[in-house]
C-alpha cells in the first residue's frame, strides 16, 4: 500500500476517494430513510457511485502516480482482483 509520508498526493488521492464512498454512502442511507418513494432504479445510481469511489480506492492503493483517463475509467468497475467475503 502507498505511503502517506513517502507520497503525499496519492495517499490524498486514495483517502478522498475513501472520503467520498463514505459521504455518498451516508448520503444513500438518509435518503432511504427519509424518502418514501426510494426505489430500485435510485439504489442503482446511488450505490454504483458508492462502488465506483470504492473501486478507484482499491486501484489507487498501490498507485505513487495520478491515474491516466483510460485507468480512472477502468478503476470505476468492479475489481478482479478483489474478491468479497
Amino acid at each position: 500500500m502507498i505511503d502517506r509520508e513517502v507520497n503525499p498526493v496519492e495517499w490524498s488521492s486514495f483517502m478522498q476517494e475513501l472520503e467520498d464512498a463514505n459521504e455518498h454512502l451516508a448520503k444513500l442511507i438518509a435518503d432511504i430513510n427519509s424518502a418514501p418513494d426510494y426505489d430500485s432504479a435510485n439504489l442503482r445510481v446511488d450505490l454504483g457511485h458508492v462502488f465506483s469511489h470504492l473501486n478507484r480506492a482499491w486501484a489507487r492503493r498501490d498507485l505513487t502516480r495520478d491515474f491516466t483517463d483510460e485507468e480512472w475509467e477502468r478503476a470505476s468497475f468492479f475489481p478482479n482482483d478483489l474478491d468479497p467475503v
